[in-house]
């Protein structure tokens, strides 16, 4: 199915001004306000970064090592955007408690209204990372903004349709990896996870970064359906 079958599939108004926007550049994901994520609609507009394929692969990744070492996970989603893992993650586990933070207010807003749409109860934060986090957790779990400024693979609909402040970061693309893992001890159980998805040349940098702040961690690289890395899996004191 073509853009323009799946636009006449799905969008809900005036087919010719979507072709419009479509031929203008403008993403289909925001052009019908909605994506479907693990199987739960999902509302997204230009506030918030479009749910991607891989991030269900962080997902599926996570549950598993969280099924394995917890019964009722308390978990924080840092940089929730559109909410879809915090989301994910209470209907996986429904006896889980998830909490959820963004800096932006047009991101958390589009966040409240998913939780609510999808039936979910969820704790929402407005914090610049973790500065307003109080509690401890068993899981940390983030889709953080990873591409580099200078990186020119990015696609020109992705550079020019998503909110720059999800997409970019600083330091190579590693800034935000770094002040999660200096600063998240402070709201980490004795034995915790915490998990990332990643630029798929980052995997070897964000180990050292690690190991410096968690040396006695065990560390799981695992790969996304096109054989790259692009999660990584911290374990402490699960073993």
């Amino acid at each position: 199915m073509n853009d323009i079958e799946y636009l006449k599939k799905y969008y809900k108004g005036n087919i010719n001004d979507a072709i419009k926007r479509l031929n203008n550049g403008e993403a289909i994901q925001y052009i019908i306000g909605s994506v479907n994520f693990y199987g739960n609609e999902i509302k997204v507009n230009k506030n918030v970064l479009i749910p991607r394929f891989e991030t269900e692969e962080l997902i599926e990744n996570t549950l598993s090592y969280i099924n394995k070492y917890f019964d009722t996970p308390k978990i924080l989603d840092i940089g929730t955007g559109s909410g879809c893992i915090a989301i994910t993650l209470k209907k996986e586990l429904p006896n889980s408690i998830v909490h959820a933070l963004d800096i932006s207010d047009e991101a958390l807003g589009v966040a409240r209204e998913n939780a609510k749409e999808n039936n979910t109860d969820i704790t929402f934060f407005k914090s610049n990372m973790l500065d307003n986090i109080k509690d401890k957790y068993d899981v940390i779990i983030s889709n953080p903004p990873y591409i580099d400024y200078n990186d020119n693979e990015i696609m020109d609909i992705v550079k020019n349709n998503e909110p720059h402040i999800a997409l970019f970061a600083e330091d190579n693309g590693l800034y935000y990896y770094k002040e999660i893992l200096k600063n998240c001890s402070k709201n980490l159980n004795k034995k915790s996870i915490i998990a990332f998805e990643i630029g798929y040349k980052q995997a070897s940098d964000i180990k050292e970064i690690t190991l410096k702040y968690f040396p006695n961690s065990k560390i799981i690289v695992k790969q996304d359906l096109q054989k790259k890395d692009r999660f990584i899996i911290i374990l402490n004191n699960c073993e």
